[in-house]
């Protein structure tokens, strides 16, 4: 197994002592004085030395910081779909991504709170360039991506990915969250690359694709909040790839949007687990024996999940609205609701430049779009 050690989360006899390596870093104690603030410093620091599993981690101190940033930070988080999954087995949760920590994050609490068996998550190695954001995400259960990979080095790196996606699963009955695609989507555009699909697969012991995959048994998952906390943060990305430019990130930008993301206003979430792909994938066997058509084929099955199950707000059909200068979904928002949102418009962005209004009001905008294409389709 030490072929995954550049990649895996701590083994349960490695925790203690990263914990106990951890326990001064100011980030530790600004994480624990927000989850715990009437917990002295002393009392937290003698419970974490104390913990030597990762499943004790997550449930007596990541857990609890979580609901306390859904009680802070939002006005709470709604869940449907789960009845549909079974105690005790693993299946492959594949996201939208709105929000580096959250989106994993909230769909654990909703597992755990359902009675369901936890994830490995993925995370990029652009996020974790920290060593103690590192052992956070490692503690957390979190492997690891590597980005900006020449050719061959990708390759190898998917394989790699892909195995230990394998033995999560189907050796050690572990849960796993992908996102649909690298990195979040900023636009609104809830879209799965096929370049995910295909790394998975390239675990496959069997002659066919699809047949691996059922055995991984794939969930959609469609993750919506109401105020996307990091929105104004992607306008520059989103104004670059309009103008056809090259965007390059500020040094801190990563940990600037995780932080905003755990700490901004959210108001309403809401996470939806679709049904375990199955016979859909029997189906497109049939229809095709070519793997690349079957992936692609896939690619829609989980977007057409994804987008029909996102939940939209009143500040999706607000965005429409003002974005297109009509009133055709007024009746799913009241005035108070659009002024609020309007007011968040101009403290976030420079409304005098068009070109970034427009970008913030289609990525709350191009779900409700995405949706009716899919239902006119």
């Amino acid at each position: 197994m030490q072929k995954f050690d550049k990649i895996r989360p701590y083994y349960d006899a490695e925790v203690n002592q990263a914990i106990c390596a951890s326990l001064h870093h100011p980030m530790l104690k600004a994480m624990m004085s927000f989850s715990y603030p009437e917990v002295d410093e002393e009392v937290w620091k003698e419970q974490l030395k104390r913990t030597h599993s990762i499943r004790d981690f997550q449930i007596n101190f990541a857990y609890q910081a979580i609901k306390k940033i859904i009680k802070n930070s939002s006005e709470g988080l709604t869940t449907s779909g789960f009845e549909k999954l079974e105690p005790n087995t693993s299946y492959l949760f594949i996201s939208n991504h709105r929000d580096i920590i959250l989106d994993t994050s909230l769909l654990n609490v909703s597992l755990h709170d359902h009675g369901l068996v936890m994830t490995a998550s993925a995370i990029g190695d652009n996020l974790v360039t920290k060593s103690f954001l590192r052992t956070l995400a490692r503690l957390n259960r979190n492997f690891i991506i590597q980005r900006g990979l020449s050719p061959r080095e990708l390759l190898e790196s998917s394989k790699l990915v892909s195995e230990y996606i394998y033995q999560l699963i189907l050796r050690e009955n572990r849960s796993v969250w992908i996102a649909q695609r690298e990195g979040r989507t900023k636009d609104g555009n809830d879209a799965t690359h096929s370049g995910v699909l295909k790394m998975l697969a390239m675990a496959s012991d069997e002659s066919s694709c699809m047949a691996y995959l059922r055995k991984l048994k794939i969930v959609p998952v469609s993750i919506s909040y109401e105020y996307d906390p990091t929105d104004a943060l992607k306008m520059p990305q989103l104004l670059a790839q309009s103008n056809n430019e090259i965007y390059i990130k500020e040094k801190n930008e990563d940990f600037i949007s995780l932080l905003s993301g755990v700490i901004g206003q959210k108001k309403r979430m809401h996470i939806h687990v679709g049904p375990i792909l199955d016979h859909e994938l029997l189906n497109i066997e049939r229809e095709t024996n070519n793997t690349n058509k079957q992936i692609q084929l896939l690619a829609q099955l989980i977007d057409r999940h994804i987008i029909g199950n996102y939940h939209l707000w009143p500040t999706n059909y607000i965005a429409c609205d003002v974005l297109n200068n009509s009133n055709m979904y007024a009746s799913k928002y009241s005035e108070a609701e659009k002024s609020l949102f309007e007011r968040r418009l101009e403290m976030r962005i420079d409304v005098t430049n068009r070109q970034m209004v427009d970008s913030f009001l289609a990525m709350y905008a191009n779900p409700v779009v995405n949706q009716i294409k899919q239902n006119e389709g």
